[in-house]
């Protein structure tokens, strides 16, 4: 019988633990209609991650859900319910490896094998691609030669894993779709592109597929992608460029980018199926309010401009706004004379006029909103950059154009934000921010101590922090209480990740779909904006909101 364990992930989410990858994809088929309320279903080896609003439900009817269509399972026939192995005629694709990676020779010594030997059971199986997680074309592999199940991850994950690497975790196999960090053993390399926007089928391997592993330096072994795969790999993101600029819209010259400026909206749901996650802008509440004052929908593509030096010269005539980190604001004309400009009210700009963006007094990102939005292509139905994935446009250049878009007004125009509707005042480098936190799913894989260590002790921002998720140094590494690899897993923005090496992770809105290490705890929604605005040197502390505890309905 099918009885899911109902963990708390954050505030908005419900962590369905089962005991294998049968269970796990019975229990995910079976699910049907989705209640109201409930946002997405990520399945992952042996959980299935419940995405919800808290304001359409309660995690307890979340796991009532869960507990009811597993129950219903129990009246299956028998071998009714789980995932069979991959059939004879499910579609087969050998993804040629050059057996070269920097993991191979201490894998095989953990194995007790030789590379050969190591090289020859890797690939001797099919595998079953199981789910997609992590990445979009990252796909966990089932199957194998047993002597990889089971294949701990590394101490601390690699900030930078290359693009097609093969690698092993736990008791899958899977291709690196991107250049991203990842803490799985490397084997190899592929020449093959796993994830490619302009291929018919991005994917190159999805849910259902067969997979077969060949060796390259293995004699006569020689592959080439059939038809259209056959071209040169393409670029993810989409280049800004240097549209012209045609009456009577208006467009803006970028003159400097600052250390980061990307196109940002509210991101990508909806689309975990195929290993994508939400994304978009890491201050929703500063977008939204960008857009208001000019007018916007709520969820027009706005500018997210990182530690500010962002300079725009308009083209035309525009209405823009500024919200976001505490930074200086400049408005000045073609002639040099300087006019009044302050951030949180509408900024009207006449042909050569220059906006610039100072480096932040306080907090880390300031959002741009121009009345009729950026004129950007959407990827997947969005135009936000997604960094860990590369989808979206591609990050600002001094050189690039950007043209202003005809987006329906949805609020009124020209509104300022007052008092009543600024956000709080926001973390300088240096001073001691407290977010809440709701404990779990993973909490009892540490010991009371390491619980009250994640308390009490502040955790310094280090300047090693991303989109993807702002890596923590504390004076003490919380230690866990119970050892061996966690499978992969679904993750939320907010999740504090901890890697073996004890120094956690606080997940960002480029966050993976899925990660391999034991999640402590997830910041409440109503605190990630503030998240996202604290800046390297910070200092955090963790509040949390009530004991852990699983969920009953």
């Amino acid at each position: 019988m099918i009885m899911p364990r109902c963990l708390p992930a954050g505030d908005g989410a419900v962590l369905a633990e089962l005991r294998s990858l049968d269970e796990t994809l019975a229990l995910f088929q079976a699910l049907g209609r989705r209640p109201a309320g409930v946002e997405d279903v990520v399945p992952a080896a042996r959980t299935l991650l419940v995405l919800f609003r808290p304001s359409a439900l309660t995690a307890s009817e979340v796991a009532d859900w869960l507990l009811r269509t597993a129950a219903a399972l129990a009246d299956a026939p028998e071998g009714a319910s789980g995932v069979s192995p991959a059939a004879s005629d499910a579609r087969l694709v050998e993804i040629p490896v050059r057996y070269e990676g920097e993991d191979l020779d201490e894998v095989a010594a953990l194995l007790g094998l030789t590379r050969a030997e190591l090289i020859e059971r890797h690939t001797g199986s099919d595998y079953l691609a199981a789910f997609a997680g992590f990445a979009p074309g990252f796909v966990y592999l089932a199957g194998g030669d047993p002597c990889f199940h089971g294949m701990p991850r590394r101490a601390a994950p690699r900030v930078r894993v290359p693009a097609g690497s093969v690698a092993v975790a736990g008791d899958f196999s899977a291709v690196y779709p991107s250049d991203s960090p990842g803490g799985w053993q490397l084997l190899g390399v592929t020449p093959w592109r796993m994830w490619d926007m302009e291929r018919a089928e991005p994917a190159l391997v999805r849910p259902g597929f067969r997979v077969r592993f060949r060796d390259l330096g293995a004699a006569g072994v020689a592959y080439s992608l059939p038809g259209e795969n056959a071209r040169p790999p393409a670029a993810t993101v989409t280049p800004m460029g240097h549209a012209a600029c045609a009456a009577p819209s208006a467009c803006f010259d970028v003159l400097s980018a600052g250390p980061q400026t990307l196109v940002q909206d509210l991101g990508r749901p909806g689309l975990t199926g195929m290993g994508v996650s939400l994304s978009g802008a890491l201050d929703r509440g500063a977008l939204r309010a960008a857009n208001r004052i000019v007018g916007n929908p709520a969820d027009a593509p706005v500018l997210e401009n990182a530690l500010g030096g962002l300079r725009l010269a308009c083209r035309g005539r525009a209405v823009v706004a500024v919200t976001g980190a505490q930074a200086e604001i400049r408005l000045t004309t073609a002639g040099g004379v300087r006019l009044p400009a302050a951030a949180g009210r509408p900024l009207a700009l006449d042909e050569g006029d220059e906006l610039r963006i100072a480096a932040p007094d306080a907090g880390v990102r300031c959002y741009v909103a121009v009345r009729g939005g950026w004129d950007v292509a959407p990827v997947l139905g969005s135009c936000a950059t997604d960094t860990l994935a590369g989808i979206g446009p591609a990050p600002l250049q001094s050189g690039d154009r950007l043209r202003v878009g005809t987006a329906p007004g949805g609020a009124r125009p020209g509104a300022v934000l007052t008092g009543a509707d600024s956000p709080p005042p926001l973390p300088r480098r240096g001073e001691l921010v407290v977010l809440d936190v709701v404990l779990g799913p993973r909490a009892d894989w540490f010991s009371p101590e390491a619980i009250d260590l994640l308390v009490h002790q502040e955790w310094v921002v280090t300047p090693q922090s991303d989109r993807v998720g702002m890596r923590l140094a504390g004076a003490e590494p919380l230690t866990r209480s119970r050892q061996g690899e966690l499978p992969s897993e679904g993750t939320v923005a907010g999740a504090i990740q901890v890697p073996a090496g004890g120094q956690p992770v606080l997940f960002l809105a480029d966050h993976p779909l899925t990660g391999g290490y034991p999640v402590i705890g997830a910041v409440v929604a109503r605190d990630l904006d503030r998240a996202a605005q604290i800046p390297v040197g910070a200092r955090l502390r963790f509040r949390p909101i009530g004991p852990f505890k699983e969920i009953l309905p």
